[in-house]
C-alpha cells in the first residue's frame, strides 16, 4: 500500500523548453509535484502546457514569479538568465530548482545563493547526472569503509553532443554555450561526490576542432582533491566513437538504444532554420514527440570507476559493481519507478521536511569554480587552483 504524500508541491515552470522536456517524465509521474504555472515566449509552448495541464500560462518570467499559488520555481531558462532569474523568484519568495550550471560567473552562482539565504528559500541545482542512483549507490559503499578511502577517480563519456540542433547562443562560450558549460558539470559533479568534495586544483586541455561549431566540443581534465587523490576526466561531443557501449547501449537517459547507432547530422541552410528545427522538437512545437513510457534503466554519463584502497567501483545503469580480492559483483539496484526521482527526493526534503540539500547553492558554486577553471587552465595552459569547494555533507 502506497503511503499518503503529505503535501503537494505546487511548481511554476520558468521556461519551456528542452530542460523541461527532458524533465517532463518526471514532474508526470511524481505525484509530490503538481505543475500549476509556466512561463515561456513561444505563445505554442503556453498553449501546450495549459491544455495539458489547465495551468496559468505567462510570456514573462516576471509574471509567473508574481503568481500566489506558485510555490517553487523551475528555472530552465537560458543559462546566461540564470542568475537574474533566479534572484528575482527567491526574492518573491519562491524556493529554486536551478537547471545546471547555477550560472555562468562565481559572481552570479554566489548572489544566487545569498538572495535565497535572504530570502529564506530553499535552492537546488539540477538535474546533473550525481543525482543517479547508481552514483548515489557508490557514494554510499564508499561511506561504508568497507573498500577504504578513495585513491583514484576515471570518469569519460563519448557522444554526438557539438551536433545536436542548436541556437546560435548554445555554440558560443560567453552566453554558456559548448561542452564546459552543458557537460561539464554532469561530470564534475559526479566526480566530486565520489572523491569527497573538495577539489584542490585543476589542470586541462579543451578542444574546439570544428569551424562551423565554434564553441568547446571536448576536454581532458586532471583534478586533484584536497586529501591527495586524484581525477581525470575525459568528454568527446564529436559524434564519432559512442561510449554507451561501454553501458551495455543504454543511453544516457536509461533507454535501449541500437548498438552502433549511425550518426546523422543534419545540415541546415543557417542558424534561423537550426533554430526552428529545434524549437518544432521541442515542448509545444510543431513536430513535439512527447517521451515514449517505458520500462527505464537508471540515467547515467558515461564511464565511471572509482579505485579505493581495497577494490574499484564502477556504477552501471543497473547497480555498481565491486571488483575486489574475490572477484567482480554486481550489487544491483531495482529498475526506477521514477525517472530522476532523486531531485524530488531532495528538494521535496528540503521543503517539506527540512533536511539541507547536497545540491545546495554552494555545491553548485563549487561545481562551477572547477568548470570554470577548466576553461581558464585550457585557455592559459597551467593548473588552476581552487578557492571554493566544499566537502560532501
Amino acid at each position: 500500500m502506497e503511503q499518503a504524500v503529505p503535501r503537494t508541491l505546487r511548481l511554476g515552470v520558468a521556461g519551456l523548453g528542452r530542460a523541461f522536456s527532458v524533465m517532463l517524465p518526471t514532474f508526470l509521474r511524481d505525484g509530490r509535484v503538481r505543475l500549476v504555472a509556466a512561463a515561456d515566449p513561444r505563445p505554442e509552448a503556453r498553449a501546450s502546457f495549459a491544455a495539458e495541464f489547465g495551468g496559468r500560462t505567462y510570456a514573462a518570467v516576471e509574471e509567473l514569479f508574481a503568481d500566489a499559488e506558485v510555490e517553487a520555481v523551475y528555472i530552465a531558462t537560458p543559462h546566461q538568465h540564470h542568475a537574474a532569474h533566479a534572484r528575482a523568484a527567491a526574492a518573491r519568495g519562491k524556493h529554486l530548482l536551478i537547471e545546471k550550471p547555477i550560472a555562468l560567473t562565481l559572481a552570479d552562482a554566489q548572489a544566487i545563493t545569498e538572495a535565497a539565504r535572504k530570502a529564506k528559500v530553499h535552492l537546488i541545482v539540477g538535474h546533473s547526472h550525481s543525482f543517479d542512483a547508481p552514483i548515489l549507490r557508490t557514494r554510499a559503499l564508499i561511506d561504508s569503509g568497507t573498500y577504504g578511502a578513495v585513491r583514484m577517480i576515471s570518469a569519460f563519456n563519448y557522444t554526438d553532443f557539438l551536433y545536436r540542433p542548436r541556437r546560435p547562443e548554445e555554440l558560443d562560450t560567453a552566453q554558456g554555450g559548448g561542452a564546459l558549460f552543458n557537460q561539464a558539470p554532469h561530470q564534475v559533479d559526479i566526480v566530486r561526490l565520489l572523491g569527497g568534495g573538495r577539489v584542490k586544483s585543476v589542470r586541462a586541455q579543451a578542444g574546439a576542432w570544428d569551424a562551423s561549431r565554434p564553441t568547446e566540443g571536448a576536454y581532458s581534465a586532471l583534478m586533484t582533491f584536497k586529501d591527495g587523490a586524484f581525477a581525470s576526466l575525459s568528454y568527446s561531443g564529436y559524434g564519432h566513437f559512442d561510449s554507451d557501449e561501454f553501458q551495455g547501449w543504454i543511453g544516457e537517459m536509461g533507454q535501449a538504444k541500437p548498438a552502433n547507432p549511425r550518426r546523422e547530422r543534419r545540415r541546415f541552410a543557417d542558424a534561423a532554420a537550426e533554430t526552428a528545427f529545434k524549437a518544432a522538437h521541442i515542448y509545444g512545437g510543431a513536430d513535439w514527440t512527447p517521451p515514449a513510457a517505458q520500462e527505464l534503466a537508471h540515467q547515467h554519463f558515461g564511464t565511471v570507476i572509482v579505485s579505493c584502497e581495497r577494490a574499484d567501483l564502477r556504477p552501471l545503469p543497473n547497480g555498481v559493481v565491486i571488483y575486489d580480492d574475490s572477484g567482480a559483483r554486481l550489487d544491483a539496484l531495482p529498475l526506477p519507478a521514477v525517472p530522476r526521482a532523486e531531485v524530488i527526493d531532495e528538494f521535496y526534503d528540503a521543503i517539506v521536511n527540512g533536511r539541507p540539500p547536497l545540491h545546495g547553492g554552494a555545491w553548485a558554486t563549487a561545481t562551477l569554480e572547477v568548470c570554470l577553471a577548466m576553461l581558464a587552465s585550457a585557455r592559459e595552459g597551467k593548473e588552476i587552483a581552487l578557492a571554493h569547494q566544499v566537502a560532501v555533507p
